[in-house]
């Protein structure tokens, strides 16, 4: 008895935890302490033989399931009409509010309200059907034909999001969501995979139809819940209070749902959506609009089809298929050789596909895309960069084959092979290289020398023999008048800005400098931190990872690049032409604030503040801001299309701002 209560104990204790970490993102315990818990609850459930209905172990997946028992629905599961114009939108609301005064017409004493709106996301994913008989989960399926689904209930315990109980035990309810899995869970998925899967709607689908529930459960699906589709003892007079209800009850409901009284706002709405698609951490194809009022549904009821009392608005497509053509190899500052495929071209979120991504070779084989030329492919855009390709549609080596190359496409040099890259390493005479280290060391958050295009860095190169970013320093008025293109005051522009270049501050002469693997945040931590030059160049990486936004990786690369005798001659050179680097000014001692001694990351679009102030302001208020979230960060500032940061806070536990108003405010204080 005493081993049962410890053990019904430790269920409702890890439940409890569970919820709090995958439904609402509030961690209450560290993964240590949860992990100690569970093992406690392992060991007793191995010592009695006994394992209780809710237990969490009963999540990782049980055995190889022979086939898919096909469920009924209690009620239909009905599709949604779509709209993917204004027009086709606006036309449905007329015709709800056409049908709503004929219904007040013929019935005056019991009229129903004015139409009233809710707005959530369409996510893109698999639906589940979940049935709950006095609180405990029995049963799960997939929508199916919208009658009948398949049983898929041992697949869907393993998702932590999950309840396996719910408080409400007054009869059976049926509670329809969407079983997702995270765009972040899928990239960490796939940095290991044998296999990579190709997309988020793919990898959730395949996991939930799949007979090996410890499929399911490696890849760490998510559900969200939107309706309750049937209860024999339960009726709801808004969608509001239904949301409340599942709330209640333990299911994940997304944090975005408005409603409104105007339909002129549920437009507006609809574009805000849309702005913010590319910076959430899950698939969605567009949104869904419901009359809110359950009464109004009722008496609107059902086409053929559809409810009429609801529809979905369809975004443009971000991912879809097309041809790939060819693939070219491009070199660059760093000697890395990247692959450009060209594809057929296409439409896409609202523009012509010519070009895609393919980020390496290694990239390349684990999308099994090595003879894919002349093969149809999955392309993905998002965030207004240059598509990527996810992998071929069919698993055949049916196309013609992607040739790696042995040798520097621009100079010819030997290829060498590091990790899932190839570099050319000729960095002193290979022109690609040469010419984007300039350009990178000119650019504006750099030396910013301004007048100095990747034409001008390419001329230099080619007619002046520029080589290295400290050969700039030593360009003369005579050299330049003399090239092409080069009056007298175009030369006199370029040597001031070379000129002035040289009083630069000395984390922008770090970040002129390209370390691999940092960026400006990381150089102003080192500036900031060590104050002087050579002492940044003698750092150990003991002592650099010792900062904030500085791991492993970053001090090994930090290190190995300031060992290099081609950087310190370089280096060393420029400080004898004049450049200062000079340390940071000495910042006067700041009152105490919110922010004093915290290492803070900015993520997303602020709009009160830009990047460059908000970072100044905060620093002011002695805080250190940092690129990246790890476990050295204190605090998240996430402005409108915050993403992958955010979802890492979250995960890690990080304290996050979300209100702007709220930031600016502390910030004030």
């Amino acid at each position: 008895m005493d081993a049962m209560q410890t053990m019904e104990r430790l269920v409702e204790q890890l439940n409890q935890y569970n919820y709090h970490y995958y439904t609402l993102d509030q961690p209450l315990v560290s993964d240590k302490e949860y992990d100690a818990l569970y093992d406690q609850l392992t060991a007793l459930e191995a010592e009695t033989g006994i394992v209780l209905p809710d237990s969490p172990t009963g999540r990782v997946g049980g055995e190889l399931l022979k086939g898919f028992e096909p469920h009924r629905h209690l009620a239909p599961l009905w599709s949604l009409d779509k709209a993917q114009t204004e027009e086709h939108l606006i036309n449905w609301n007329n015709r709800v509010i056409r049908l709503i005064d004929d219904y007040n017409s013929k019935n005056p004493d019991n009229p129903l309200p004015s139409p009233t709106y809710v707005v959530e996301l369409k996510f893109d994913g698999l639906t589940l059907n979940l049935t709950y008989t006095d609180g405990k989960l029995v049963q799960a399926s997939t929508r199916g034909n919208g009658v009948v689904g398949e049983g898929i209930l041992a697949q869907v315990k393993t998702i932590k999001s999950v309840p396996l109980t719910i408080p409400y035990r007054e009869g059976t309810i049926e509670v329809q969501g969407e079983g997702i899995m995270n765009l972040s869970v899928l990239a960490k998925y796939n940095e290991t995979a044998a296999e990579p899967l190709k997309n988020a709607r793919n990898a959730a689908a395949g996991a939930l139809r799949n007979l090996n529930p410890r499929t399911t459960a490696e890849r760490k699906l998510n559900a969200y819940f939107y309706n309750v589709g049937y209860s024999d003892n339960i009726q709801f007079t808004d969608h509001r209070q239904m949301m409340d209800f599942l709330k209640d009850n333990r299911f994940k409901v997304n944090t975005y749902i408005e409603y409104f009284d105007d339909f002129t706002q549920v437009m507006k709405a609809l574009g805000q959506i849309q702005e913010r698609r590319d910076s959430l951490d899950y698939l969605i194809d567009g949104a869904v609009i419901k009359v809110t009022d359950m009464r109004t549904r009722e008496v609107l009821g059902y086409t053929d089809k559809f409810p009429r009392w609801a529809i979905a608005y369809k975004f443009e497509a971000e991912e879809t298929t097309t041809i790939l053509e060819s693939v070219s190899w491009n070199v660059g500052r760093t000697g890395k050789i990247t692959p450009l495929a060209r594809v057929e071209p296409v439409e896409l979120a609202g523009v012509t596909v010519q070009n895609c991504t393919l980020n390496n070779v290694g990239d390349i084989e684990r999308k099994n895309l090595k003879f894919a030329l002349g093969t149809r492919v999955f392309i993905r855009r998002s965030n207004d960069v240059i598509p990527e390709i996810l992998g071929k549609v069919t698993d055949e080596q049916d196309g013609g084959e992607i040739v790696f190359p042995d040798t520097c496409p621009a100079c010819g040099f030997p290829l060498e092979q590091r990790g899932a890259h190839l570099f050319c390493n000729n960095r002193f005479d290979c022109k690609p290289q040469i010419v984007t280290r300039i350009t990178h060391f000119a650019s504006r958050d750099a030396m910013d020398i301004e007048t100095l295009s990747d034409k001008t860095a390419e001329q230099l190169f080619e007619e002046l023999d520029i080589h290295e970013p400290a050969d700039l320093y030593e360009i003369t008025f005579e050299q330049l008048v003399k090239l092409e293109r080069f009056g007298e005051k175009k030369a006199n522009n370029l040597l001031d800005a070379i000129n002035k270049s040289k009083g630069r501050d000395l984390a922008s002469f770090l970040y002129a400098l390209g370390i691999p693997n940092t960026g400006k945040s990381t150089t102003k931590v080192l500036a900031d931190h060590f104050r002087d030059l050579k002492a940044i160049m003698s750092a150990t990486e003991e002592e650099l990872m010792q900062l904030p936004d500085i791991g492993g990786i970053v001090a090994e690369s930090i290190v190995t690049f300031f060992a290099d005798p081609f950087m310190q001659a370089g280096i060393h050179k420029m400080l004898e032409l004049g450049v200062e680097a000079k340390a940071p000014e000495e910042r006067s001692p700041v009152k105490d604030s919110f922010f004093t001694g915290k290492t803070v990351v900015l993520t997303g679009t602020l709009h009160q503040l830009s990047r460059d102030e908000a970072t100044e302001r905060l620093e002011a208020l002695g805080a250190k801001v940092t690129g990246s979230v790890s476990k050295k960060t204190d605090l998240v500032i996430a402005g409108e299309k915050a993403g992958s940061k955010l979802t890492k806070a979250k995960d890690l536990g990080i304290p996050v701002i979300e209100d702007e108003n709220e930031f600016v405010r502390l910030l004030t204080e």
